[in-house]
């Protein structure tokens, strides 16, 4: 009968051990892990691989706690030829420092995982059933030994991979481990079975409680199983959360900062964010004569040359606090203040048009030509918001005082000038820092009044 209790068991652990390899899409990390994009699958592995090293990091201070607890207690005089729990115990730590130096060195593959949870229990549930021995008493000794909620532990520290199959692995395989513990305890016991109905005997004699072990291997299925649930539903939102990340880094490539921060914290459709009207002032950038010039490039040249002054204004942009608004062909706008707070708005704006101006008098740009640029600056009240269709949104400004700073930009070309600012703008910049110099009154197109206009430059102390 026990002959053929042992093939059966053998049996159905080869049975489960092809179970799981059939299943490791569910003990990795799931199907809809392997449907994401493989820059997101590569962040997740980051995430699994650090947590693989703190579960090394964890055993090896489990194991070492437990051979200080063994070392410093009394050690009963031993019938055994040689101790088996130190053997067993450097067994294990040799592993788990092997298993923690591969981690460091490459992902564990899923087969190393799965072998090192069964070594982790076997070599646990070795050390439990050497007790007997090493007290020289029956195998229902051991079935007492508190050693036992270690397997808990083992269990617990795989739910930090977020992977939910290896956390039932460990618990299917511990309640396995103790099943079978309790099956030699019976069967190996020295004059016949050594099963109790007394619970007193239980606890006081080397008898074996049928009901008190099914209890235990319960406990460790229940524990398992809401783990498992736990861990699983953590996944989905560990991977929510590195999918809604990875989104957000490339929204940064498309929107600015401040635009994608709103985009992140809105609540509900965007069209029904609130817009915000605020003082804040606009810079409007165009390229002198850049169509004339796009005559002599090829297609994928325009583009180098465009992308190259892009970022060279977009540098100076935001290292002054701006917030890019808009790329339409070789112009930039851009807005100070809004969405992004800045109580020097007009003084940081009126920097980087100065700033962006200096550079392109000193920048060589890979296709070989020279660019000048021509802005314009205007500081009132606007009003932003997300704008367009309900599947097409952008973020834009409206008012009057966004035209403004656009046909300063044009009156540039009458003027012969580099940079016009409105009188608004000379108003709440710092003096000390720039100096403007009037460039008269003019009424700008598709307006009646006419307004100051202004040309800034850098003051001596500025410089």
């Amino acid at each position: 009968m026990l002959f053929h209790l042992k093939n059966q068991l053998a049996k159905q652990g080869f049975n489960l051990w092809k179970f799981l390899l059939a299943q490791h899409t569910w003990l990795s990390s799931g199907k809809e892990y392997h449907a994401l994009p493989a820059t997101i699958r590569r962040s997740i592995n980051r995430q699994q691989d650090g947590s693989e090293r703190l579960i090394g990091w964890i055993q090896i201070s489990i194991i070492s706690l437990f051979a200080v607890l063994y070392f410093a207690a009394p050690q009963p005089p031993s019938e055994a030829q040689f101790e088996s729990v130190p053997v067993l115990l450097g067994t294990h730590f040799v592993f788990t420092c092997f298993r923690l130096w591969l981690s460091y060195k490459t992902s564990l593959p899923l087969w190393f995982l799965v072998v090192s949870i069964f070594m982790d229990v076997a070599l646990l549930f070795g050390s439990i059933w050497s007790f007997h021995l090493e007290y020289g008493q029956p195998p229902a000794f051991y079935l007492k030994s508190p050693t036992m909620l270690y397997a808990f532990i083992f269990i617990g520290i795989r739910a930090l991979r977020f992977e939910p199959g290896y956390v039932l692995l460990a618990g299917l395989v511990s309640s396995g481990g103790w099943f079978l513990l309790v099956l030699f305890a019976i069967f190996a016991h020295p004059g016949g079975l050594p099963i109790t109905e007394d619970y007193v005997e239980y606890l006081t004699a080397n008898r074996v409680l049928i009901g008190g072990e099914i209890d235990k291997i319960i406990s460790i299925m229940l524990v398992t199983t809401v783990l498992t649930v736990a861990i699983a539903r953590a996944r989905k939102l560990l991977i929510r959360a590195i999918v809604e990340g990875s989104a957000a880094a490339s929204l940064s490539h498309f929107v600015p900062e401040g635009i994608a921060d709103r985009i992140a914290t809105a609540e509900g459709p965007l069209s029904d964010v609130k817009t915000e009207e605020r003082e804040a002032t606009i810079l409007f950038s165009d390229l002198v004569s850049f169509t004339q010039m796009s005559e002599g490039l090829k297609p994928d040249e325009l583009i180098t040359t465009a992308n190259e002054f892009f970022a060279l204004a977009s540098e100076s942009i935001k290292r002054h606090k701006g917030v890019i608004i808009l790329f339409h062909g070789d112009a930039i706008m851009a807005s100070f203040n809004l969405p992004s707070s800045d109580t020097e708005h007009a003084s940081n704006a009126v920097a980087t048009a100065i700033e962006i101006q200096q550079r392109l008098q000193t920048h060589e740009f890979s296709t070989g030509v020279k660019l000048k640029a021509r802005i314009g600056i205007n500081t009132g009240a606007v009003v932003g918001g997300f704008a367009g269709a309900s599947g097409l949104l952008n973020y834009t400004l409206y008012g009057d005082n966004v035209n403004i700073a656009a046909r300063l930009e044009e009156l540039n070309k009458q003027h012969g000038t580099s940079i016009l600012v409105s009188e608004r703008t000379v108003e709440l910049s710092d003096q000390q820092r720039f100096q403007f110099e009037p460039k008269g009154s003019e009424v700008l197109r598709g307006r009646r009044g006419a307004i100051n206009i202004f040309t800034p430059t850098l003051t001596d102390h500025a410089e």
